[in-house]
């Protein structure tokens, strides 16, 4: 796949982002550069691993790959600035936040965050380049547990099964149990309960 790309030379940063859909929880973004000199083999789109494998090869990342960072954006910034902004911005962060920076930015989607190295999208980047890959392991994993550790603050709504998605039974939670500081208000599933003044 990469093959048929041209990869530039230098640190190159694979970046892919976890939870735009989901009605509740943080977006997170991850940035990765891989080291030629560790090959991590099995790398793939997060979505396509199950979640004992997604943490193998998360534990193996932060073990081989030459740098890793994660960024974020809780949901206040969401609400306020919308979702892709918000994604945007948890990129940003979590490519500057590497060490040693990277030189070059390749991007899972269709557009690019502002960015102090060059940046360009690849469309289904997660599933043609090996560190957008990685980065979306690294995102998804970091994300999951995140939610794991919601559902002891807010048990009832089923955040560690469905991850903050809006499931049937996550509706139904929403319904009976209300809005938690953890919903997104600006969603409309969400904002919908609001306004019957389950909050």
């Amino acid at each position: 796949m990469e093959s048929e790309l041209c990869i530039p030379e230098g640190r190159v940063a694979g970046v892919d982002e976890a939870g735009r859909g989901p009605l509740a929880g943080p977006v997170i973004a991850a940035a990765v550069i891989l080291d030629p000199e560790r090959p991590i083999a099995g790398l793939r789109d997060s979505k396509c691993l199950s979640a004992s494998r997604r943490d193998e090869l998360f534990d193996q990342i932060r073990e081989r790959a030459l740098a890793w960072a994660v960024g974020r954006a809780d949901v206040e910034e969401i609400d306020r600035i919308n979702i892709l902004q918000a994604t945007m911005l948890a990129m940003q962060r979590a490519v500057e936040a590497l060490e040693p920076f990277a030189e070059h930015a390749l991007i899972d989607g269709n557009r690019c965050p502002e960015l102090s190295c060059t940046a360009r999208a690849i469309i289904k980047g997660d599933t043609r380049v090996q560190a957008i890959s990685a980065a979306s392991i690294v995102a998804k994993v970091t994300r999951d547990r995140e939610m794991l550790e919601l559902e002891r603050c807010y048990p009832g709504y089923g955040l560690a099964q469905h991850k903050g998605y809006p499931s049937k039974a996550h509706i139904a939670a929403l319904e009976s149990l209300g809005v938690t500081p953890v919903h997104r208000r600006s969603y409309a599933p969400v904002r919908r309960i609001i306004e019957r003044g389950r909050v």
